[in-house]
Parts: C-alpha cells; sequence; structure tokens
C-alpha cells in the first residue's frame, strides 16, 4: 500500500477549528468589520504575548515595515541595509516607504544577516538596518544593536516569520525601534488571509503608526498625515485571538519536531552532507526547518518520489532580484551559495512523531545512495 503524502502544510483549520468558527460569528454577529473592538483586543493580546508595550494591527507584514520606516521619517535617498537572503518583501518594503535598500551578506550557519557585512554596507546614507529573524530564528542582535548604537542608525526588526522567538532570552521586536509581524496562512500565528502588526515600546511611533495606517487621520475625514489604507480588519483579528492561545503550545510542538529531526539527521559518515541549519540559542521558534546540501535538487526529486512535500525558501538572493537590479552594490557570496544549498523540509505541528521518521529515513536513503554510488 501507498503511504500517504507528507504534506508541507496543512493551512485548514484543526484543533482551533471550533474557536475559528466561533470568533468569525461574532464579528458577524456584532457588524462591525474594520478597526473595531476585535482589533482593540487583539491589538492588547498581542502587545503582552510579545513582551511590548504596543501592538498595532495592520494590513500585512509588508506594510508593517513599511509603516516604521515612514514613522522613522526615511526619505528619498536614505539606504536602509537588508539582508541578501530573505522573501523579496522586505527589500520592497524599503521601496515602499521610498529609501533605497543595500543588501549585505548573511552568517553562513543560519543565514541571518551577518554583522560584519553589514557593517560593511554603511554609508553617509544609511538610516537603518532591517535584521530579518529568518526562518524563527533571531539575528544577531547584541551585535547588530552594537553596530548601530555607535554607527547612529535605526534597528527596524522583521519579526514576520518568528512569532515569540527570543535572542538570549529577550523577546525579539523590542530590542530596536519597532517589530514587523505578518500573519499570512503560513505563519506559526496565521490569519485566513492576510494581516500584519507592528510591535513598539515607544508611545508616540505607536500613535504615527496608528495614524499612517489609516489614512493619517487624527479625525473624521482630517488627515494630519499622507498615510496609507492599511488596517488589519477585525474578522482576522477576531481568528488571530482565537489561536493566539495556542501559540506557545504550538512553539513547543514544533521545537520538538526539529529537535527530532536534529536527532535523526546527522547521516551516514561520507555522505554529500544534508545538514540543518546552526540553531544560535533556545528562542528559535522553527517556522520552517531548512537544510543545506550540495545535492539539494537531487535530494529534492528523491524526496518527492518518496512521497515528501519540500519547498525552497528563498532560491535567488535578493540582489539577483530583477526587482533590485537598479540598487544592487556588491556580491553576497554566502546567500548565492546557499541558494543553491537550502531546502525546507515539512514542519508543522500537526505532523507526527512517525512523520519526522519517515522523512529523516527518506534523507537517510538518499545519502546511503550516495555512498554507494
Amino acid at each position: 500500500m501507498t503511504p500517504e503524502r507528507i504534506q508541507f502544510i496543512d493551512l485548514r483549520p484543526g484543533e482551533d477549528a471550533a474557536a475559528v468558527r466561533a470568533a468569525i460569528d461574532r464579528v458577524i454577529a456584532r457588524g462591525w468589520f474594520v478597526l473595531g473592538p476585535e482589533v482593540d483586543a487583539f491589538e492588547a493580546e498581542f502587545a503582552s504575548a510579545c513582551g511590548a508595550s504596543h501592538a498595532i494591527g495592520v494590513g500585512n507584514g509588508t506594510d508593517a515595515i513599511a509603516l516604521l520606516l515612514r514613522a522613522i521619517d526615511v526619505k528619498p535617498g536614505d539606504e536602509v541595509i537588508v539582508p541578501a537572503l530573505t522573501a523579496a518583501y522586505t527589500g520592497l518594503a524599503v521601496l515602499l516607504a521610498g529609501a533605497t535598500p543595500v543588501f549585505a551578506d548573511v552568517e553562513p550557519g543560519t543565514l541571518t544577516l551577518d554583522p560584519a557585512a553589514c557593517e560593511a554596507a554603511i554609508t553617509p546614507r544609511t538610516v537603518a538596518m532591517i535584521p530579518v529573524h529568518l526562518y524563527g530564528q533571531a539575528a544577531d542582535m547584541q551585535a547588530l544593536q552594537s553596530i548601530a548604537q555607535r554607527r547612529s542608525i535605526a534597528v527596524i526588526e522583521d519579526c514576520c516569520q518568528a512569532h515569540l522567538a527570543t535572542h538570549r532570552g529577550l523577546p525579539i521586536g523590542t530590542r530596536g525601534v519597532g517589530g514587523a509581524f505578518s500573519f499570512y496562512p503560513t505563519k506559526n500565528l496565521a490569519a485566513l488571509g492576510d494581516g500584519g502588526a507592528v510591535i513598539t515600546n515607544d508611545a508616540s511611533l505607536a500613535d504615527r503608526i496608528r495614524r499612517l495606517r489609516n489614512g493619517g487621520q487624527i479625525d473624521r475625514y482630517v488627515h494630519a498625515d499622507a498615510g496609507v489604507n492599511s488596517r488589519l480588519d477585525d474578522l482576522q483579528a477576531a481568528v488571530l485571538r482565537a489561536r493566539l492561545p495556542l501559540l506557545r503550545p504550538w512553539t513547543a510542538r514544533r521545537r520538538a519536531l526539529a529537535s527530532a529531526y536534529r536527532r535523526a539527521l546527522p547521516g551516514a559518515a561520507g555522505a554529500p552532507g544534508v545538514r540543518p541549519l546552526e540553531e544560535r540559542d533556545n528562542g528559535h521558534v522553527y517556522h520552517l526547518f531548512v537544510v543545506r546540501s550540495a545535492e539539494r535538487d537531487a535530494l529534492q526529486s528523491h524526496l518527492r518520489a518518496s512521497g515528501v512535500d519540500t519547498l525552497i525558501h528563498y532560491p535567488v538572493p535578493l540582489p539577483r532580484q530583477p526587482a533590485f537590479a537598479a540598487f544592487t552594490r556588491s556580491t553576497c557570496p554566502v546567500a548565492d551559495s546557499a541558494a543553491q544549498q537550502i531546502l525546507s523540509l515539512p514542519l508543522h505541528p500537526r505532523l507526527s512523531d512517525r512523520d519526522i521518521e519517515r522523512i529523516s529515513s527518506a534523507v537517510d536513503a538518499f545519502q546511503k545512495g550516495h555512498i554507494l554510488a
């Protein structure tokens, strides 16, 4: 009998289904759909969960980054440092805010922003850096903050893949100016559509972002700023409220599955090397479980044939993207190399221990096949 295919992710409500349905019904019965009581309640609950003073719900994670940049008054000609390996939306948010993205290479072990490469990319026009807490793991915030303070630039944290992650025990998103989150349906805390939030400990910054997300309004039909329309709606806020209490146990499950992978994946000596990325500390929340292999494409094909779905996050570094061709100044060899080797294995709370064993066995079979060949 052919074993059931292991999906990369399943976006349908599961143990949360009843709570999600009740949340949706509550909003529909109330009839208030934008910037209503569900958004207010979620903002307070999410800020508390993140260890921040303020949370502001916005349309998506890209807008969250762009609004933070606008709130610190970036202007045309200003430069913002972005890691070379991340989702393109981090760089696109810089363009959306009117600034110029400058790409810096990543650390080989974690693929997060390399502090040395970041500092080397600073020019007199640099106003900010955006460390990305990639795959659920915090960037080296201690080193990056030290650079930012020494060079007088702002730190805006891209937390879109790292809900509840910490670095050296401190919550991500609270170390710099603020943190940007996404609630896209694949995220650890997911809406049933687009959604995002900004967290910050700066009350005046929070007030400005609240204005900017709502067209810059300070009163009905009175616009003090040239804002945008980027509001988290009440239906999504209610869904997020239903799921937020489950985020910690879901995160614990992700960490347990990642530990199982790490125990199972060393493989046989002399294999071509399917290696998990390094874990900086136990604050990693494992949005994705990413391995590297010099035979990545062959490994992906083998896993597909074995009934295991995989994805690549991300196959094209930002400096290689046509959208950023006008802004590329330097090469990023670590990102270039990693993009040819990385592969994301399935990891989500609904996976069973048996699923991890089956995936790991398929990886081991691939490695042994290469040794015998």
